[in-house]
């Protein structure tokens, strides 16, 4: 069964998964990218999300990602609409991988952004990355240029952060500065490890 092995790294948006996702990778751990696969999948798709959405989004046979979300972060029917064109392909590719991954025994991360507004990936274990509503809002506005209403917009769209942080198995606090978050992925690292190495999972192995 593929996921047996599997840990989501989620959280909200602007609340540093890619820094944490960054750390894992040196640890050793092998990381399915949610976000590089919906990429992949959205170009292939080109000639669809042009039929869909408008010829004008694409260019070169590949998607204008920044015009398509300013059209499904402002209408929730047009996103829906993409949801249901993109999310099974996207599923089926990362399901694939996390079946290879699983062979190896031993854990791995799969980030996804989305994993609890989605709620289709059976898997146990969830990692959330968690920073301030106030936080999310500065560091959205100051990464990809938005304003305070069009963040705040991208922010709404999503299951609240401190939410996310209640259903978590481990939470990463990155409300400090880089050497805490180190700290804190160094100790969620250690659980991990802890968790595989129980009792419940003898025959099992983990190393770095």
């Amino acid at each position: 069964m593929a996921f047996d092995y599997a840990v989501v790294l989620t959280g909200s948006i602007a609340t540093g998964k890619s820094s944490v996702s960054k750390i894992f990778t040196s640890f050793g751990f092998v990381m399915i990218d949610a976000d590089k696969i919906a990429h992949q999948i959205l170009d292939e798709q080109h000639q669809k999300i042009a039929q869909l959405f408008g010829a004008d989004l694409i260019k070169n046979n590949k998607v204008d990602r920044k015009a398509l979300g300013d059209i499904v972060f402002t209408d929730p029917a047009k996103r829906k609409v993409l949801e249901v064109l993109l999310h099974p392909l996207i599923y089926d590719e990362i399901e694939r991988q996390a079946s290879e991954q699983d062979r190896f025994k031993k854990p791995y991360i799969i980030d996804i952004p989305l994993f609890f507004e989605g709620g289709r990936y059976p898997i146990e274990r969830s990692l959330v990355v968690y920073a301030t509503k106030e936080q999310q809002l500065k560091r959205l506005m100051q990464r990809d240029g938005y304003n305070e209403e069009d963040a705040r917009k991208r922010i709404e769209t999503q299951i609240d952060v401190d939410e996310k942080r209640k259903r978590a198995t481990y939470i990463i606090d990155n409300t400090g500065d880089l050497e805490q978050l180190q700290q804190e992925c160094e100790r969620v690292k250690e659980e991990i490890k802890g968790d595989f190495l129980s009792p419940s999972r003898q025959g099992r192995s983990f190393s770095d």
